[in-house]
């Protein structure tokens, strides 16, 4: 592993400014931003767009996404979002009537409404797993897959408070008793090194605006080799066998391009988007993932011992992702300590009763000694 020097000058981060909430909206680097202007441009003059512009971006930047996640490159579908990413997959797993969807206590809304709908079309039963007493989330989630399970739907971390799952133990538990997984990376996925190969999940969805540094709306959809030939959520034509023949578009084919390609959104050709999101999957495993995970928790490591010294506590390191650090806070807080702290231009999140913390490679020792010593200052207020 290598740590990684500090990269703000890589992005437009102005001083004054400490940017804590990378788990909310990861900001974007000077490069891809420019890279996206670049692509926007073409549109000013369409008729400079060769029709196999359509297929450029895309053909270059699937095999990146999928080098992301230890995947193959036709495992990999565009996605717009993670709730697109979800309905696909609901859409090609079949429940029966009396079986289980396990989910997180305190999972994230789009990976909860999309089965939520889809026990109401089969008569499977929701059961949401938390925990009790000193177990951990893992383990909750492993001794509550059984028989009846049919699907688990988690994450790598919880976005609350950056519990970890251990997905490779999950994922044998899971082909033991026939159940489907379904992961949403998208609060780890850039951020934590993940490997398809040893979880083996049947999809995998991720939204790339946080820890991938990307644009919104982009994102993309890992599809198991087994679920390839399911049926997509929407019926486009540039997913189809031949589209790249713009003159022969009225040959009307039901064969679809290869792998998960059929599981592409429309309008996937968008060209202000995939240049920039191409740009950041570039400096992101230019970095190396497991350097970025490496580095984000040796340095969250030292923010936790300082944290601890104003008198909050984070979990430990085990039990959390490392580029994530939620300390409890205590009831006298005020109530509205963001809004505080954003006046001294700290930028974090607050979920629930704990203060969510996600740094990245641009926050700099000077940024951990504000935030330190406005968040102790409003503490104690």
């Amino acid at each position: 592993m290598t740590m990684i020097p500090n990269q703000r000058h890589l992005f437009d981060i102005p001083e004054g400014v400490t940017y804590f909430n990378t788990a909310t909206m990861g900001p974007m680097t000077k490069a891809s931003v420019e890279a996206g202007q670049k692509g926007l441009a073409r549109k000013l003059h369409p008729w400079t767009i060769p029709d196999t512009d359509f297929f450029a971006d895309t053909e270059r930047l699937r095999p990146l996404l999928a080098e992301l996640i230890g995947a193959d490159t036709d495992g990999i579908a565009f996605s717009p979002s993670v709730s697109y990413s979800l309905a696909t997959a609901a859409k090609n797993l079949p429940l029966s009537k009396g079986q289980e969807i396990l989910l997180l206590e305190d999972q994230f809304p789009s990976n909860v409404y999309a089965w939520r709908d889809l026990a109401k079309q089969t008569g499977a039963q929701i059961r949401t797993i938390g925990t009790r007493g000193n177990e951990t989330l893992s383990d909750a989630l492993l001794a509550a897959i059984g028989p009846e399970t049919g699907l688990v739907a988690a994450a790598n971390v919880r976005w609350t408070d950056g519990a970890l799952l251990d997905l490779v133990a999950i994922g044998k538990r899971c082909r033991d008793v026939g159940a489907a997984l379904v992961l949403d990376l998208t609060q780890s996925c850039g951020a934590l090194p993940f490997d398809v190969k040893e979880v083996q999940p049947d999809f995998v969805a991720v939204a790339a605006y946080k820890w991938l540094l990307s644009p919104y709306a982009t994102g993309f959809l890992y599809v198991a080799p087994k679920h390839r030939g399911g049926v997509p959520l929407e019926q486009n034509w540039i997913t189809r066998e031949g589209a790249s023949n713009f003159a022969r578009l009225i040959d009307y084919t039901d064969a679809y391009a290869p792998g998960a390609q059929r599981f592409d959104m429309g309008e996937r050709s968008n060209f202000a988007l995939l240049p920039a999101f191409e740009s950041a999957i570039r400096t992101v495993l230019g970095w190396g993932v497991s350097n970025i995970a490496e580095t984000l928790g040796a340095r969250n490591a030292a923010l936790a011992d300082r944290l601890a010294g104003i008198g909050l506590d984070c979990p430990p390191a085990s039990e959390r992702g490392a580029h994530y650090l939620c300390p409890l806070l205590p009831e006298s807080v005020p109530a509205d300590l963001t809004a505080r702290l954003k006046e001294d231009g700290i930028f974090v999140s607050r979920r629930g009763d704990r203060l969510r913390i996600t740094q990245h490679l641009f926050t700099t020792d000077a940024d951990v000694e504000h935030f330190i010593a406005r968040l102790a200052h409003h503490i104690a207020a």
